[in-house]
């Protein structure tokens, strides 16, 4: 059993252990992951994946171009103008157009901007505190520098451990493309990238600050592989991806900061291909005051001026999941901090 399960195992709610999965408690390591492209680089492309000492599939279709971007407002293919590259490795400008209703989205060759108020002049959207909070220079700089870290009094177990449960969730779809959404400063979108067991991540996020943060940590790291990653700006409950066209979601320590989860799980399985993965972590508020009228109170309080939400239960975040099309939810806990997953139906 790995050192993760020996610590966490006896805080899992009974009942819930029946559901995980076993082999996060017999992990073999993470399956190294070969691609072999034959022919022209194309917006899709047929790759082999050898993984060792499991393997998911032979053979597996995966998505290696940026095709899957599509307008947040039409949810039509966007098609890149001219010769541009959406890559962080370009560093140029990017332009993308609708096919549908022929909006331009532009990038500034840090990230796409691919909010559907992106291009105006004049108007002003304005969020949920919780969502400005953390669009502020100070708060980015400091994320990765000490915030991130103090996680841990919240019962997660820490970035390489928790990089670790993720991987092994998502083992179904390695090959293929992920979402990392509400990367923040790409702390997990950095270590996707850099496990090369992915075809193409996109660091995805609502704060300009937080990704102009990613920009400058995958810049700063030698040998980092540029040409799998992009970073664009969104909205998590307007994805602008093609629908059924992503292979996992992930969304660290995020569910609770979103306006409204439902939206955002929602859009989440929309995009999701049949088989795809979403997995999350955030932190659950389920001690024994969570039943009093006060704490769901306070929960309607923080939701609608704060716009951050907080969970109760367990079977809330499952029952979230099921309403949103997702099936097969399966939940780890350690004290307030759990990690779900749940995926697309085929």
């Amino acid at each position: 059993m790995s050192t993760a399960a020996n610590n966490f195992a006896p805080l899992c709610r009974p009942g819930r252990l029946g559901k995980w999965r076993s082999g996060f408690l017999e992990r073999q390591g993470p399956p190294s992951v070969r691609f072999t492209f034959s022919g022209k680089p194309r917006a899709s492309s047929t790759a082999t994946i050898e993984t060792a000492p499991e393997s998911i599939s032979a053979d597996k279709e995966v998505s290696v171009g940026t095709h899957i971007l599509a307008c947040p407002i039409c949810y039509e293919q966007l098609i890149r103008s001219g010769d541009s590259d959406s890559h962080v490795k370009s560093g140029g400008d990017t332009n993308l157009q609708c096919k549908t209703c022929k909006k331009t989205y532009y990038g500034n060759g840090t990230r796409l901007d691919l909010t559907t108020a992106s291009g105006t002049k004049k108007y002003v959207e304005s969020m949920p505190l919780a969502t400005e909070f953390f669009r502020t220079p100070f708060i980015s700089f400091l994320y990765e520098r000490g915030w991130r870290q103090n996680f841990v009094w919240g019962g997660y177990p820490g970035l390489e451990k928790e990089f670790e449960m993720a991987k092994d969730y998502l083992k179904p779809v390695l090959g293929g493309n992920i979402i990392d959404a509400s990367c923040g400063s790409g702390l997990f979108s950095r270590l996707f990238a850099k496990s090369r067991l992915f075809s193409l991540v996109v660091a995805l996020d609502y704060s300009e600050a937080m990704l102009q943060q990613c920009y400058e940590f995958i810049n700063a790291e030698e040998g980092f592989p540029k040409e799998n990653v992009i970073l664009v700006r969104a909205d998590v409950a307007r994805l602008p991806f093609v629908s059924s066209s992503v292979d996992g979601v992930h969304a660290g320590a995020a569910l609770h900061c979103w306006p409204s989860p439902s939206a955002a799980v929602a859009e989440i399985s929309r995009v999701l291909r049949p088989g795809g993965v979403f997995v999350a972590t955030t932190t659950i508020a389920d001690g024994p005051f969570a039943v009093l009228p006060v704490a769901k109170a306070l929960r309607e309080y923080l939701a609608q001026f704060a716009g951050s939400r907080i969970f109760l239960s367990e079977d809330e975040l499952e029952d979230l999941c099921n309403a949103c099309g997702l099936v097969g939810f399966t939940c780890f806990r350690n004290g307030p901090f759990v990690m779900i997953s749940a995926r697309k139906p085929v």
